[in-house]
């Protein structure tokens, strides 16, 4: 049973995938015609791909919060390579990702197609970065990063980056906390992170090989940028996302946190 049912889930995947990838050449094909999708279809393209890859994945969904009336910076923790399609399925988005994910078989190439910036760790490009999300947040467009810079496992949230929200204060756009948790049997879901050497298909095989996991999806309280420091406004969604998590707070932490998030 469980063989069959890993092979029915898997090619419900590959169906979807194959569809991404369709959607994929359709916008690589406008450009090489100098017909390029803007930003805002690549965007809706996204979500309407999201939604479809969301139901192919084994996992019951429910979203807590109202969704925000104008663009932000996203902003959660990061537990799998599935906090993605879970979170743009919600509304139009652009991503940024590790450099690493652009070198990924077919995800990277329509990654890339669906608008995706890409980060380089330890790369020195600190500044261009800031550039690029603040360029996209001035042109209205939400963003969703992941502040912590690696996944967990899903039972802590690791130190939020300042310099990744630079952007939203640059332009005074509110910051949108989402908190991502995964459970199985009222317990942490130690099935969907996907850390350290992990593989994809390893990955895919232990998930859907198991009955469905639930996921809880958090849409907290908007934070204003306005007149904030980049470590003071990290430290805030960090500490909002880890309350809707865990239901403590970290203040015993916030004082060397504040420090190294600068």
């Amino acid at each position: 049973m469980p063989r069959l049912r890993v092979i029915a889930r898997l090619s419900r995947l590959l169906l979807v995938l194959l569809l991404g990838a369709a959607m994929a050449c359709v916008i690589a094909v406008g450009e090489r015609l100098r017909l390029n999708a803007s930003i805002e279809l690549r965007q809706r393209w996204s979500r309407w791909f999201m939604q479809r890859l969301v139901g192919a994945l084994p996992f019951a969904v429910q979203v807590i919060g109202a969704l925000p009336q104008r663009p932000m910076l996203w902003v959660g923790n990061h537990v799998s390579w599935t906090d993605i399609p879970l979170l743009g399925m919600l509304t139009p988005l652009s991503f940024l990702s590790k450099a690493e994910v652009r070198q990924w078989p077919l995800a990277g190439w329509l990654a890339e197609k669906a608008g995706t910036l890409f980060i380089r760790r330890g790369g020195g490009d600190a500044q261009r970065l800031r550039e690029q999300i603040s360029d996209q947040l001035g042109a209205g467009q939400p963003l969703l990063i992941f502040p912590e810079g690696t996944t967990t496992d899903g039972r802590s949230v690791r130190t939020f980056h300042g310099r990744l929200l630079a952007g939203a204060i640059d332009q005074g756009t509110p910051v949108q906390p989402v908190a991502i948790e995964y459970r199985r049997d009222g317990e942490a879901d130690l099935l969907a992170p996907f850390i350290g050497d992990d593989d994809l298909v390893s990955h895919l095989l232990r998930l859907f090989g198991q009955p469905r996991a639930e996921v809880r999806i958090h849409l907290l309280a908007p934070i204003s940028s306005q007149g904030k420091e980049r470590a003071a406004l990290a430290l805030q969604a960090q500490q909002a996302i880890h309350l809707a998590l865990f239901g403590v707070e970290e203040a015993e932490f916030a004082p060397r946190r504040q420090a190294r998030a600068a």
